[in-house]
């Protein structure tokens, strides 16, 4: 069970909303993919106008818990706007925080970041901050209270799957809320090696949108997460240097 704020979800993949090549396939690649949690930018909306067409008007919405975010913001005061335009709207009540600090990485800016959960928090947000992988930043975004901390694999859409797996593994072993790996996941091995690592959740956009087949890429991911979260409970046996016998000695003869 993942556990956010007050919400608990039986899914741990938080699935992406945009760059599906129509509705249909966008509809059945959620449905395949067993979410619960739906992502959307708030600027990609028409929030104030439900007659007007939309990417989400072909989804029974009551079965999923939505989570717009700030994608756009490049401050906090931008972001905390967004996330306000949001809650107006009575679309849910929370809040993925994005801060994007530079243009060619899409990485996130860790001080507008920082200031838009405070702000956010103070306000009654449930708020799930993405970030970087830096260990520091995670855990001053869990002490502000933070409801969820979603350090990035690699960068946004770049499908290059996890490129620091240590930075990662510090930031789940030192949190006690859940740590949700958002954004660079290009496949399921991906998407499994996070759970592996202990993380409580995977969101991905682009490596079900963008895939040749989105619906059995959904499958795939939905999968993926399952695995990687058994082996995490399962606990994988340690790495050696040398061949150990999985059938036991014990009893042969040294002639045998």
């Amino acid at each position: 069970m993942l556990n956010i704020g007050p919400h608990k979800f039986q899914s741990r993949l938080l699935l992406g909303t945009g760059k599906y090549p129509n509705m249909e396939i966008q509809k059945k690649a959620v449905e395949t993919s067993a979410t619960e949690v739906l992502t959307f930018a708030v600027r990609r909306m028409n929030i104030f106008h439900a007659n007007q067409p939309n990417f989400l008007e072909k989804l029974d919405l009551k079965k999923y818990k939505l989570l717009p975010n700030t994608a756009g913001a490049k401050t906090a005061a931008e972001a905390v706007r967004i996330a306000r335009l949001a809650r107006a709207s009575g679309l849910c009540d929370m809040i993925k925080v994005e801060v994007i600090g530079c243009d060619k990485t899409l990485l996130p800016d860790p001080i507008e970041t920082l200031k838009a959960s405070e702000i956010l928090l103070e306000e009654g947000f449930i708020v799930l901050p993405y970030t970087s992988d830096d260990v520091v930043l995670a855990r001053k975004l869990e002490e502000l209270g933070c409801h969820a901390v979603m350090p990035c694999a690699s960068p946004i859409g770049s499908g290059q799957g996890i490129i620091n797996p240590l930075n990662l593994q510090f930031i789940i072993e030192h949190a006690s809320v859940p740590i949700i790996v958002d954004a660079g996941v290009g496949g399921p091995a991906d998407a499994a090696l996070a759970m592996e690592l202990g993380a409580d959740g995977v969101l991905l956009n682009t490596a079900v949108s963008s895939a040749k087949n989105p619906v059995k890429m959904a499958k795939a991911m939905k999968q993926a997460v399952e695995a990687g979260r058994l082996g995490y409970e399962a606990g994988r046996i340690s790495k050696k240097q040398y061949a150990m016998a999985s059938s036991p000695g014990e009893g042969m003869s040294q002639s045998e």
